[in-house]
């Protein structure tokens, strides 16, 4: 189950990498945003931050991927926080387990190191963060370098609670984003993404 909130490039590439694999269900503020030649096998219409569309989306499924933004605007924002809590809360009303999550990877660095136009959105990851930890499923925290607008290059990996990297295919990122959920030793943990230094 992909939740999608009118966010990051990312997302367009992530509906569909496992088509065969996934019956996939999308919840959007836009459906007109969805990439023309993709077709999810569900797509509901709504807003994060209301329960009630949250738990449509949420019900019946076996996980959650989370990819919450706020496309260019980086103002102070509970917007990514108050979503995931909704969404956590769903979970657990529904009986749904996993989530995996992209939660910005600044939280790696000391917080005096991120460009100061960024640690108002920062903030709002780092409650993103704390609501993972907090809550009873069973989550896998993606902390991606830079979301590059390339190919899948694969041979990535992955660590935990460390960084990895500076940069990451958008459709890599999607393929982690999906197979996290099935790898249990990332359960619980923040997980650094990148390509080995060559």
């Amino acid at each position: 189950m992909f939740t999608h909130e009118h966010a990051f490039t990312i997302s367009l590439s992530l509906f569909f990498p496992f088509p065969l694999r996934y019956e996939v269900t999308v919840l959007v503020r836009d459906a007109s945003r969805l990439p023309k030649d993709t077709t999810p096998h569900h797509v509901i219409v709504g807003d994060v931050l209301k329960k009630e569309d949250v738990d449509k989306a949420v019900k019946g499924q076996d996980g959650v991927i989370v990819v919450l933004g706020t496309r260019n605007d980086t103002s102070p924002t509970t917007a990514l926080s108050d979503g995931l809590k909704n969404i956590l809360q769903s979970m657990s009303d529904h009986g749904v387990k996993r989530i995996s999550a992209c939660v910005s990877s600044f939280l790696f660095w000391e917080r005096a190191k991120v460009p100061p136009k960024f640690v108002p959105l920062t903030e709002d990851h780092e409650r993103m963060y704390e609501a993972l930890k907090a809550c009873d499923r069973e989550w896998v925290a993606i902390f991606p370098p830079h979301i590059a607008d390339e190919p899948a290059r694969g041979g990535y990996k992955m660590v935990n609670d460390a960084p990895v990297g500076r940069a990451i295919s958008k459709f890599d990122l999607a393929e982690i984003l999906v197979n996290a959920l099935t790898m249990d030793e990332h359960i619980g943990h923040s997980v650094g993404i990148g390509y080995p230094s060559a």
